[in-house]
């Protein structure tokens, strides 16, 4: 399998173009820091103290998530905030909440 050498990098998604015969795949990839999920659960921990507004952050779902999803007809923008986070506890991705509380 042979790496096209023009790899793209958009919104923090690696995008490759690999090549096997007369078949071609491409390859998203994102980097999730441990600094990212680390200010992700301090976020859920300090979330049982604080007091939320009119707007509260529910979870940060990284680019690549969000791209597949897409490809799965999932869409962030369109589903009810209960479904998201169903789907990020199903697929055990529930380290993307930034808070305990119930929604």
């Amino acid at each position: 399998m042979s790496t096209n050498k023009n790899d793209m990098n958009l919104l923090g998604v690696n995008t490759q173009y690999l090549q096997s015969g007369t078949d071609v795949i491409r390859k998203h990839t994102q980097n999730i820091t441990q600094n990212f999920l680390d200010d992700l659960k301090d976020a859920r921990n300090a979330s049982d103290e604080q007091k939320e507004g009119d707007y509260q952050r529910v979870a940060s779902i990284p680019v690549a998530v969000h791209e597949q999803w897409l490809r799965e007809g999932f869409n962030l923008y369109e589903e009810p905030m209960k479904a998201t986070i169903k789907r990020l506890c199903d697929q055990g991705l529930d380290g993307f909440m930034a808070t305990n509380k119930r929604i």
